[in-house]
Parts: C-alpha cells; structure tokens; sequence
C-alpha cells in the first residue's frame, strides 16, 4: 500500500484548481463560458484582435495618487502572457481620456491567489511536479507603481509635470518604448555628454527606434542651465567594476572637437582636461582603441558619441628624485617638470606634513616669510640651511617670536621633500602655456613615485597653483584664468580627505572655495575613488552628479547617497553598470556604459 493512498489515482485535471472543478461552469472551444451563473448568459475569455498593452490598472487595493508616497497606491494586473517580460525598475505609461499619459515605474511584483483556495498541499504540489508547467491563470501578477510624471502635448513639443491626477480603473498600461517619452518622463536631456544608456535589471531599454537604445547625457549647455561639468562630478567603484573605463568614456566627451563654452570676453573656448593619474592610465587617451572595428564607429558616430585617441595629449612627469618614468604603454609626448620651492612662499601647508599644529603652523608662517624676504626666490634646500642656523633660533627665542621647542618642531617637520622641490627638470610654472592647453588633456602620472608623501605633495602643489589661478582676481596666468578647466584627480581620497590637521583644514578649505565659485569660474572637478566616503563632506556636498558603479563595502554605499531603491542594487552590479544621481539634471536612474572603451585602455 503506498503511503500516498488515493493521491496514485488522482488525475490532475480533476478537483481544485484543476480544469473546470470548483467553477460550476464549462468551457467550449470557442473560449466562452456558460453556466457560471444565472445572472451571466455568456462572457467571453478571448477578446476579439490583439490585446493593448500589459495588463491594465486594478482598484481592488485602492487607486491612489498623492502628495505623500506613502498614500499612493498604484497597481496594475498584468497579463499571462506578458509576465516574463517585467522587471522591477521597468517604465510603463497609461493614458488618461484626454491623451494625457502617466509615466510611473514598477517598484514591486507580486502574485496573489486568485481564487480561495490553498495551493501549498500535497495534492497541488505533486499535480504541478508532474504537469511540468505552472496554470498563471490560478494567480493575480499584481505590479506595483511609483507615478513619476504626467506627460502631456505643449505647442507640439512633450513637456512633463509632477502626479497630479489620478487615472481610472481598468487603464491599459504598456511599457513606455518611444525614446522621447522616456527621456521626458525621467527629465533627460536630449543633448549634452554622453555617460551611458538607459537600463534596467543590467539590461539596456529598447525602443523600435533606430538606434534602438536611450543615450543618457549631462546637461551641457547654458541656454538649458549651467553645464554639469561645472558644478562637479563623482564616479565611485570599486576594484575591477569598470570606473576608469566610464571616467575615460566621459572625459573623451568634454575633448570633442565641437566641444566649447563662452568665456567673460565673449569668445567661446574649448576645455582644457587636466588629470591627476596615480596609476598612469589615462595617458592612454591619447591612442585610438585596437579594438573598434569600423561597424562600432559608425555606431558612436550615428550617436554624436565622440571616441578615438586624442592627439593633443600629453603626459606631464614630475621629477622626483631618482625615480624614473617608462611609458611605452601609450604614444603621448612625455614632459618632465618640477615643483618650485618658491611656490611655498603661497602655500605653506605644502611642507606643513600632517602634524603640525596651529601655533606651529604660524611659525612656519613666519620663518617662511622671512626666509624670502631675505633670499627672493629661494630654494628648498637654501631654506633648510637658513633653519640650521642656531643664532637664528637663539635670536626668535629671545625675542618671543617663536619658541626653541616650536623651532625644532617645524625644522623636523619640513625636512625629507629634497626629492620633491627644484630637481633638474623645467619648473612647473614656466610650463603653464603648455600644462593648460585648450582642447588637450595633460595627465600627470605618479606611479614611478614610491614615496606616498612626495606624490601628494606634487599633486596638490599642481592643483593648487590651477585652482588659485582660476579664482584669482588677477591671475599671474592668463591662460588658466581663460580656459575652461575640467580638473580630473584619481583616487580623489587620497587628496582631497578630511582630518584634523593644518594641511588638511587647508585642501579642503582651499578645493571647497573652488567647488563653490566653479560655476562661475568654468572650473570643474572630476573625482575617481574606491572610498567616497573619505572624501571630505564640505567638497563632496558640492557634486552635483554621482555616478555610482559597483561598490561592496556598506559605508562606501552610504555616503553616495544615492536613493534607497537604487542604493540595494549597487553591491549586484556587473562591470559597467552604474546609477547615476544628478538631481539637476534628470530622475535617477540605472545605466549601462558602452562595453568598449573609446580610446585605448589597458594592455
């Protein structure tokens, strides 16, 4: 005797949930339905020609739009056949009876019972393990929506305004597949720089257009709004998940040919990209990408997406030392350049380290000035021998000026740079004609430099000679002062970080004035880093465009501060898929970068 007694003899098609069983009705062929009941002579399950849509609106839950997301309730029955299609994160539209539409987004899916009975039992379980197939028309797919917009006709151009009205029950909703009604819907901008497309679940959108595909850009135009690249931008990933290869795909954007904004005398320049490079990558700019076939370029091209080497490339190598620079990786033109010790003279903090305090920062001041009082453009090795001077600190002491204890502080403190300052290389500060160029990009490498305080000593000299320049009422340099300025830095964390110290307070004092008057100045920051969130607050509340591509750690996810349904997707994505938070310029939203790098990146 089996232990599953009369389940042996039990035919599928029979009992709950089973053909006909429990309706009370038969079923012809032609679809229709009799007998349910006196009050139905007949209803038919087969609509005459091809069904609209998805699935339409349900009110069985409620049918809500408000001010307050928590009192919305949006949902839509979709269909059998349509169900394997949706995804949470898809757009769909449904139409009110005057031709306004709603755009809104799926944020949840579920199924639901759809008659009263229990499926979870032995007798279901075994019929669907043999049947081999699931009977969806037992279930309720019930799709939750966000409203994001109501779209409407203006002057014959489609405009957007918030959720404002509620749609009726029984709505067809479809999924939104024309390329202008996504990209109003979600306040993308038509034109501007390309960053990526359209994508949801790791998948790009498609539309029946041609190209088929949403391209995601960054405002870029004054007529529309300041330029985006202006007012900063973060890409954040972490190791192997692709952001060099976006931070490059978006570089190459600012170094198109056509690419210009209009300065105060009225003439329109083209940009200048300077970027900091610890890993000496992005000198490979300067090379065409082996690996795009003529089919990829005719691509890019149909999609006004600039790609191939930039010419106008240049590696700017500091001279440190005895380290040496080897670069048979790209075909740049090399230039080699040191840093003045003169430049001091403005910057103290450069030689400040990250432990002197206050009261000894001020006596660095102090000897500093009256170390070039007395010796004009002195050098960094003629000031370490004006502080070995015993009479000198004999006489500070004396006086009050500085303490002997303060003294010896400041001299420990600002020796170890003989490698950083005056080497046998031009100074950077007769390079500047060349280091700024208009529609070039320079790249500063430092990877041949082992000592980690010398390289952000270079770096943060060079930055800062850019910046004060562009902020500067009277500039020493015209050609900073007039040159749009995209100012690129790689591992932005290991600069521009926030601690309790006089050369830190500084940096992010001196970069968060620079975020602040960038706008105004054609200065923009473009920061790459694996640890955004030692990324100082008062300079990373600044940046206006986040763009987020694979992170594990938690405190790293946290402090983009991207939206709460986008923030759980991030530690899932592949190489290349990113989220981009630009509140300025369109709704959040999930992207997938070009799989191709558009210039040379890597072996």
């Amino acid at each position: 005797m089996s232990d599953l007694g009369d389940f042996e003899n039990y035919d599928p098609d029979d009992g709950p949930g089973g053909g006909d069983a429990g309706t009370g009705a038969d079923a012809g062929s032609d679809g229709t339905v009799t007998g349910a009941d006196d009050a139905f002579e007949e209803m038919s399950v087969s609509p005459v020609g091809a069904d609209r849509g998805i699935g339409t609106l349900s009110a069985s839950e409620g049918l809500v739009i408000s001010e307050e997301a928590d009192d919305t309730c949006l949902c839509a029955y979709v269909t059998v056949e349509n169900r394997s299609a949706i995804r949470i994160g898809s757009y769909l539209v449904a139409a009110y009876p005057d031709g306004e539409r709603l755009f809104c987004r799926i944020v949840a899916l579920e199924y639901a019972q759809e008659f009263r009975s229990d499926d979870a039992t032995e007798i279901h379980a075994r019929r669907a393990m043999r049947r081999g197939e699931i009977d969806e028309q037992d279930y309720k797919f019930m799709a939750t929506l966000e409203p994001v917009a109501v779209l409407y006709d203006d002057g014959g151009g489609l405009k957007r305004r918030m959720a404002d009205r509620v749609p009726k029950p029984e709505t067809v909703v479809r999924q939104a597949a024309d390329s202008t009604e996504i990209k109003t819907g979600l306040k993308i901008p038509g034109d501007g720089v390309f960053v990526g497309h359209l994508s949801v679940g790791g998948q790009r959108v498609r539309t029946a257009a041609e190209p088929p595909t949403i391209d995601y850009r960054l405002k870029d135009d004054y007529a529309a709004g300041d330029p985006l690249v202006f007012r900063h931008t973060l890409v954040a990933g972490g190791t192997g998940s692709g952001k060099t290869h976006a931070a490059k795909n978006v570089l190459r954007q600012y170094l198109a040919d056509d690419r210009r904004y209009p300065v105060e005398d009225g003439r329109e320049v083209a940009p200048a990209v300077v970027q900091f490079d610890p890993q000496d990558e992005y000198a490979q700019m300067h090379d065409d990408n082996p690996g795009l076939d003529a089919d990829d370029e005719r691509r890019l091209e149909r999609e006004g997406i600039a790609h191939g080497g930039v010419d106008d490339t240049v590696a700017f190598v500091p001279k440190v030392g005895d380290a040496t620079y080897a670069a048979a990786h790209h075909g740049a033109e090399q230039v080699e350049f040191t840093i003045p010790f003169e430049m001091v003279a403005d910057d103290p903090w450069l030689i400040a380290g990250s432990d002197l305090n206050d009261n000894q920062y001020g006596a660095l001041r102090f000897l500093l000035s009256r170390f070039f009082d007395d010796h004009g453009d002195g050098t960094y090795r003629g000031f370490m021998s004006f502080l070995d001077d015993p009479a000198l600190k004999e006489e500070l002491d004396e006086s009050g000026r500085v303490h002997e204890a303060t003294f010896d502080a400041v001299r420990r403190r600002a020796y170890g740079f003989g490698d950083v300052f005056d080497a046998e290389a031009r100074p950077i500060t007769d390079l500047v004609s060349r280091f700024v160029r208009p529609g070039g990009l320079t790249t500063v490498p430092t990877y041949h430099i082992n000592d980690s305080r010398a390289t952000t000593t270079v770096v943060l000299a060079v930055a800062s000679l850019l910046v004060d320049q562009k902020l500067s009422n009277d500039p020493d340099y015209d050609r900073i002062g007039e040159t749009p300025l995209v100012l690129g830095m790689d591992e932005a964390h290991n600069f521009l970080t926030d601690a309790d110290n006089v050369q830190a307070r500084k940096v992010i004092g001196k970069f968060a004035e620079a975020a602040k008057q960038g706008r105004k100045e054609r200065l923009g920051l473009f920061m790459v880093t694996q640890d955004p969130q030692d990324i100082a607050d008062p300079i990373f509340k600044q940046v206006n465009t986040t763009v987020v591509l694979n992170l594990g750690d938690e405190d790293a996810i946290k402090a983009v501060n991207i939206p709460s349904n986008l923030e759980g997707k991030v530690p899932y994505m592949e190489k290349g898929q990113m989220v981009v938070y630009s509140p300025d310029n369109s709704e959040p939203v999930e992207l997938l970068g070009l799989s191709n790098c558009l210039t040379r990146h890597g072996d």
